[in-house]
């Protein structure tokens, strides 16, 4: 290796006592809750703009706003959006169950309140299929076609009379509970971004929204083919609905409507097959091909000439009056009734439109606020169910079409809005024998991009395994379950696998890169070497109630031994030694215990502690006969040799445990109770153990949690895993050589000359006046 590519490090070896003394650690400044709260609200002259600006973004580019380079792109592609919207607005509210023309209101209302709370200058709001496709299931679930049966005018075979849909009552129910829930939508979203949890869609991974629009992409499907066929269908809402809905469809396929179905599929082949051009010559044409607009167009002239409803019974639009509905108040009586697809609808909207959003913020250099944003669809739903439209996101297929024609600000979308305008004032009526066929197509043609997400299936398996089983449970669930049940399940079994891989974090024992301070795997490095008597444990996860027990197992597994049964067998086997020594089998002398009946086995390895010659008092007594009292004495054992008892020891190959905490960043107080626990376990048979790494918070936590004692105390704390073991190997060579540690001090002293401690701390003293290099474990 080029020598220019090295660099060489010499500094004192640190605990994390001794860092904090020599670099004056300071006392970290908290505050509480309510010092937190007045700072939050306080408010001075300068910072009103501020305030007014973040809660009315538009101030912040209106004003700057560039006419001659900004206008022309934004008219071209505010026109080229509005005309799309306002079609997928009649498509989407099928999807709903409401009358086509109160798409038109959803496309239209949300967009004027955006223009002035969004910090998206590209997003383009209106309804999206699978947030309409979760709000339908709600408006038929309640309002089913069945409780709005009466007897008609007619009979059937049998003579009765037969049952007909009083449709003004069923769209006047059903636009009720839509709107009312859209309102019920906004203020769950207003009151998120209120109260700041915006943070809250970040829980919707990427494979999880995958698989869940992937999911509703199906499902939309599903509840267009009966459009698409024109067969009656029941309404069937929650777990295997859409395999009812797709037996209804079977069970009456005889009676399909071929003029619905020729058009429908002539319409998602060429809908698909211009978009296919559009994209591959997207460089090329100035705008985008509106192929939605000409095919609406051409099969509303064509029904219209034919008159398809009544000479081939063809499902049509029918009535798409002229102006607005004239605002009203949300029933809120109904709110108890769809509370929760509410919430998970709104959280679905604005994980959608908060995705979108920041990869065009992304691509254009610009800065999206996920509260705001919140605030901003909050009102856009509230201010859109007022006026009778249903729940708007955004969809990244305008989106597209806004930012590519050109649209560089809201400017587009307040020109897309009043296209929708003029259909909705003008050109509604016209678009009425438009077939219901066409719309489905329409619909079902745009999910062409959340169906391709399917292909991120082996590639989620080739980089994570467990993202990729995210994207597919979730995607089952949401077929099976349904969509809301389904997104769910998705969620707790992503935080399932988010605890799971916690639960049972990565550990690893460490080994020293030879002439370096770089400690790695042992597993994954053939040129690394494990210091002599010591055992380094990596643990990469925090630490809490639910793996403490995994990271004992695995600290066992790495030292080879269970400390608690070590000692518990070191236990037993003083025992039997004193009992041989009360029997007089075994005598304590200075060379150790010696057998004074034959046992078997000669053993010098014991420590005579006192004298067994010698009672309290100093002088021999004679009791029971002229029998001495055997006296308790403490035997030093060394448990590496062979013991003159018959009890397994398990063996014990290290006198020291360093545990790398660098990568933990929590420790609750049933861990910290535990991992104290394990260190005296250790320490009691006489392995020390070392804690390396520790983050300044975990120490502050341990602190807190009364974690330090007499026993287990802030000494064995080091900065890193080198420094504690070039401590340990200086402490092993200052017993093995004789010489005090005082005299090895002294000695470095002389050299170095570094300014004495005033604290009285052997430990601060013995790592400031010891150096770290980085060859110190090779020299």
């Amino acid at each position: 290796m080029d020598s220019q590519n090295q660099y060489c490090v010499s500094r004192p070896i640190y605990s994390t006592r001794a860092f904090e003394h020599v670099n004056e650690k300071q006392v970290r400044e908290t505050k509480t809750i309510k010092e937190r709260l007045r700072n939050s609200v306080k408010c001075s002259p300068k910072l009103i703009p501020q305030i007014i600006k973040k809660f009315f973004p538009i101030l912040n580019w209106l004003p700057i706003y560039q006419l001659k380079q900004w206008l022309p792109g934004d008219i071209v592609a505010g026109v080229t959006t509005g005309m799309v919207c306002a079609l997928q607005g009649l498509a989407y509210s099928l999807l709903v169950g409401v009358p086509p023309v109160y798409g038109l209101y959803a496309a239209f209302f949300p967009i004027l309140t955006y223009f002035i709370l969004g910090t998206s200058r590209h997003l383009s709001v209106g309804p999206f299929p699978v947030t309409c496709l979760m709000q339908g299931a709600v408006v038929l679930s309640l309002a089913p076609d069945e409780l709005f049966l009466y007897h008609g005018n007619t009979t059937g075979v049998n003579g009765t009379a037969t049952l007909v849909v009083n449709t003004t009552a069923r769209d006047a129910t059903r636009i009720s509970i839509a709107t009312s829930m859209t309102v019920l939508i906004g203020l769950f979203q207003f009151g998120m971004g209120v109260v700041q949890v915006g943070f809250l869609v970040r829980y919707l991974s990427d494979p999880l929204v995958g698989g869940f629009t992937t999911a509703a992409a199906l499902q939309v499907v599903v509840s267009q083919l009966k459009l698409i066929f024109n067969v009656p269908t029941n309404n069937y809402n929650g777990i295997l609905s859409l395999f009812y809905t797709i037996g209804d469809i079977f069970k009456n396929i005889k009676q399909t409507n071929m003029v619905d179905l020729i058009a429908a599929v002539l319409t998602i082949i060429v809908v698909m097959l211009v978009k296919e051009f559009n994209t591959k010559f997207q460089k090329k044409l100035p705008v985008p091909i509106p192929i939605e607009v000409i095919v609406t167009i051409i099969d509303s002239g064509v029904s219209y000439a034919m008159d398809l409803s009544t000479n081939y019974g063809a499902g049509i639009v029918r009535t798409i009056p002229r102006g607005f509905i004239p605002p009203r108040s949300p029933d809120v009586s109904l709110f108890s009734s769809f509370g929760g697809p509410s919430f998970s609808t709104g959280v679905v909207s604005y994980a959608i439109a908060i995705s979108v959003a920041k990869v065009y913020a992304a691509k254009h250099e610009l800065i999206v606020d996920g509260n705001q944003e919140l605030i901003a669809f909050g009102i856009s739903n509230i201010f859109c169910g007022c006026f009778s439209g249903f729940v708007a996101t955004t969809a990244l297929s305008r989106t597209a079409i806004q930012e590519s024609t050109g649209g560089k600000t809201q400017v587009a979308g307040i020109i897309s809005a009043l296209m929708v305008l003029i259909v909705i004032v003008a050109v509604g009526p016209l678009l009425q024998p438009l077939q219901k066929s066409v719309l489905g197509a329409i619909i079902v043609a745009n999910l062409k991009g959340m169906f391709m997400q399917v292909h991120d299936v082996p590639i989620l398996w080739r980089k994570n395994k467990t993202d990729c089983c995210i994207w597919v449970l979730t995607c089952l669930a949401c077929i099976f379950l349904g969509l809301d049940v389904g997104l769910l399940t998705g969620v707790i079994f992503e935080l399932g696998t988010v605890v799971i891989r916690t639960q049972f974090p990565t550990c690893s024992t460490l080994g020293n890169v030879p002439s370096t301070e770089i400690y790695k795997n042992m597993k994954d490095y053939k040129n690394i070497i494990e210091c002599p008597g010591v055992k380094v444990f990596k643990c990469a996860a925090p630490i809490y109630f639910a793996n403490i027990e995994y990271l004992r197992d695995q600290i066992k597994h790495t030292v080879g031994f269970n400390a608690v049964r070590v000692f518990k067998k070191r236990n037993k086997a003083l025992k039997k030694i004193h009992q041989l020594i009360k029997k007089g089998k075994l005598k304590v002398t200075e060379n150790g215990l010696v057998p004074v009946a034959p046992l078997g086995v000669d053993n010098e390895a014991f420590e005579r502690e006192r004298d067994p010659e010698q009672v309290e008092g100093g002088a021999q007594q004679e009791v029971n006969g002229g029998a001495r009292p055997a006296a308790e004495v403490e035997v030093q054992v060394d448990w590496s040799s062979t013991l003159p008892v018959s009890v397994r020891i398990p063996k014990v190959n290290i006198h020291s445990l360093v545990m790398d905490f660098t990568a933990v960043s929590f420790l609750d107080v049933m861990a910290a109770k535990s991992l104290k626990l394990i260190i005296k376990e250790f320490m009691r048979i006489g392995v020390n153990v070392y804690l390396a790494g520790c983050d300044d918070e975990i120490i502050m936590k341990m602190e807190s949690m009364g974690f330090f004692d007499e026993v287990v105390n802030r000494g064995m704390l080091f900065i890193s895993v080198h420094d504690a073991i070039l401590y340990i190997k200086m402490e092993t060579d200052s017993e093995n050589s004789d010489d005090s540690m005082a005299e090895k001090i002294s000695q470095m002293q002389d050299d170095k000359a570094p300014p004495p401690f005033t604290e009285d701390e052997d430990l601060i003293e013995t790592y400031d006046n010891q150096h770290l290099a980085i060859h110190g474990l090779s020299s």
